[in-house]
C-alpha cells in the first residue's frame, strides 16, 4: 500500500503530515500529488470526503518553498465558492505548512477588508479567497495578478450554481497564461467541462470514483410524513415531529440538519430549541463573525444539532459527525450527495436520514437514480406515514393548491339592468322617451373604462357610431345625426 513517503514529498511536509496522524494517502492524493509535483495542469474529479483539498495544499507548499512573495503580489491562488470553505483550506495550510516560513492570506467577505489589505501589504506566498472579495480588492487596486504561479479552482461545480463562473474567467484572464492550473470539482457536468477545457493546457485528468457517487459506509433513510388533513402548515408540523422522533430514535451523536430555504432554517431551529436540543442554525445571511463561532463550536463538540442551509453541503470536515438530516429534500440529487458526504468521512461509518411529503417523490426517484439504490423506508411511531406519488408539483416545499375554475363570463349587455335595485339613479324621462335607436345604444352601452389612448380613438370615419365611455348610458342628443352643409363646386 502506498504511503505517503512514496509521494516524493519534502521532509517538513511530511513531518507535518506525521503530527496529523496520516501514513497512507486517499487515492485522489495518490494520483493527483506527482502530478502536481512536475508541474503538469490536473483536472481532478472525485466524491466529496476523499482529501481533495490535502492532494493540492501538500504539493503547493513544496511548489512554493523556494522564492518570497513581495507586497500586494501573491504567488499562488486558490478560489473557493463560500467562505467556510476558504476559512477551512486556510486551516489546511497552517497545519500542513507549519514547518514552512510560506505566509497566506484570506480574502472573504463579512470581515474586515482593512485588516486583510494588511496581510497583503507584507506579501503573501498563497491567497485563498472568494471570487467577489478577490475582485472588489482588485478593482480598487490594492492587489496584483501578475505573480500568480499556480492557480486553484476548487468546487467547480459549485461555483457554477452559485453563479460565480463570469467572476472566474474574469479572474482568469487577469492571470499569466505561464501557469500551474488545478482545477477540481466533485461533479463534472457538461458545463464544468467546457471550462476545464477552456482554463487548462494538457491536463492530466484524475478521476478515482464516477461522478456524484456516495462513500459506501454512509446508510440511507427515508420517512415519508402523510401531507393530507389539515393542510400544508400541519404538514409541515408533522415534518418537524417526525425530525424530532428520528433524533430520538437513532442515536443522534451530532448531525447537520439541512433545510432548502433560509427562512425553514429558522424555523426548524426554533421549533427544536423550544422542545429542549442543543442546536444552532447556519445560513448565508448570518454575519461572517456569527458563521465562524458556530462552526467552532460544532466542531469543538459544543453543540449537537446545526440547522444549515445548503451553505455547509461542500467541503466542511466535522470530525466524525454522525449523522445527516434532511429535513427537505433537495430539488437537485446532486445537492443530496454534497450533503450526505459531510458523514462517512476518512472512511468512517455514517447515517444520511432524510424527512419527506408524498410529493417529493419525483425528487427522491432522481436521487435513487443518481447514487445507484433504494433509499430505505423508515417508519415512525405516532408519524402517519404515506408513499411517495410522481408527478405533483411542489412550490416551496408545500402542496401547491391547484386553481379554482374561473366562473364562466357572459357579454354584459347579457346583464339585467339591476341600477334601480342597487341604489343607483334611475333613467330619466327623457332617456325612456330616447328614439329607438338611442334605446338600443343605452341598452347595450357597456360600462364604464377607463379613457382610451389617442391611438385606439375612434376616427372622423366613424363618427356615425354611438360614443361610448360616458357611463352607463349614451345620451340622446349625442346620437342625433348632423348635416354637413355641401361644399360648393
Amino acid at each position: 500500500m502506498t504511503t505517503f513517503s512514496d509521494l516524493q514529498l519534502s521532509e517538513h511536509v511530511m513531518r507535518a503530515v506525521a503530527d496529523s496522524g496520516y501514513t497512507h494517502p486517499t487515492p485522489i492524493q495518490e494520483q493527483a500529488i506527482p502530478f502536481i509535483l512536475m508541474g503538469r495542469d490536473v483536472l481532478g474529479s472525485a466524491q466529496t470526503g476523499t482529501g481533495k483539498t490535502a492532494s493540492f495544499t501538500l504539493p503547493m507548499i513544496d511548489i512554493l518553498s523556494v522564492g518570497r512573495a513581495r507586497a500586494r503580489m501573491p504567488r499562488s491562488l486558490i478560489l473557493e465558492p463560500t467562505r467556510e470553505l476558504a476559512a477551512q483550506v486556510a486551516e489546511n495550510f497552517d497545519k500542513y505548512g507549519r514547518y514552512t516560513k510560506l505566509t497566506k492570506a484570506l480574502l472573504i467577505g463579512g470581515e474586515s477588508m482593512a485588516d486583510q489589505l494588511k496581510v497583503l501589504e507584507r506579501g503573501a506566498d498563497v491567497l485563498i479567497a472568494t471570487p467577489g472579495r478577490l475582485l472588489d480588492v482588485f478593482d480598487r487596486g490594492k492587489l496584483l495578478l501578475s505573480d500568480i504561479k499556480v492557480l486553484v479552482i476548487d468546487e467547480a461545480d459549485r461555483m457554477l450554481d452559485m453563479g460565480f463562473i463570469p467572476d472566474v474567467e474574469r479572474i482568469v484572464s487577469l492571470l499569466a497564461r505561464s501557469r500551474q492550473t488545478l482545477f477540481f470539482s466533485a461533479t463534472m457536468p457538461p458545463p464544468i467541462r467546457r471550462l476545464a477545457d477552456a482554463f487548462l493546457t494538457n491536463p492530466k485528468e484524475i478521476s478515482v470514483s464516477p461522478p456524484a457517487t456516495m462513500a459506501e459506509t454512509v446508510s440511507h433513510g427515508i420517512v415519508v410524513v402523510s401531507d393530507e388533513g389539515e393542510g400544508a402548515l400541519s404538514a409541515q408540523r408533522r415534518k418537524r415531529q417526525a425530525l424530532r422522533r428520528l433524533i430520538d430514535s437513532h442515536d443522534v451523536r451530532n448531525a447537520l440538519i439541512f433545510c432548502n430555504r433560509k427562512r425553514d432554517v429558522g424555523v426548524v431551529h426554533r421549533s427544536l430549541v423550544r422542545h429542549g436540543y442543543d442546536a444552532g442554525l447556519l445560513h448565508g445571511d448570518l454575519a461572517q463573525s456569527t458563521r465562524t463561532e458556530v462552526l467552532e463550536r460544532m466542531k469543538r463538540g459544543d453543540m449537537k444539532l446545526l440547522v444549515c442551509s445548503d451553505v455547509a453541503a461542500r467541503g466542511l470536515d466535522i470530525e466524525d459527525l454522525s449523522h445527516v438530516l434532511n429535513f427537505d429534500v433537495p430539488s437537485n440529487p446532486e445537492d443530496y450527495v454534497h450533503r450526505i458526504g459531510r458523514t462517512g468521512r476518512a472512511g468512517r461509518t455514517g447515517q444520511a436520514l432524510t424527512v419527506a411529503l408524498p410529493e417529493d417523490g419525483k425528487y427522491v426517484a432522481q436521487i435513487e437514480q443518481l447514487i445507484g439504490k433504494p433509499i430505505p423506508r423508515i417508519t415512525l411511531d405516532g408519524i402517519p406515514d404515506a408513499e411517495l406519488v410522481i408527478g405533483r408539483r411542489r412550490r416551496g416545499g408545500e402542496v401547491k393548491g391547484r386553481k379554482r375554475p374561473a366562473p364562466a363570463t357572459r357579454p354584459h349587455h347579457d346583464k339585467p339592468d339591476n341600477r334601480a335595485a342597487n341604489g343607483q339613479r334611475k333613467p330619466s324621462p327623457a332617456e325612456t322617451t330616447a328614439p329607438p335607436r338611442a334605446a338600443a345604444a343605452a341598452t347595450v352601452a357597456p360600462p364604464r373604462r377607463q379613457r382610451a389612448s389617442p391611438s385606439s380613438r375612434p376616427s372622423s370615419r366613424d363618427s356615425d357610431k354611438p360614443v361610448k365611455g360616458l357611463g352607463d348610458h349614451v345620451p340622446a342628443f349625442l346620437l342625433r345625426e348632423v348635416k354637413l352643409p355641401k361644399k360648393e363646386s
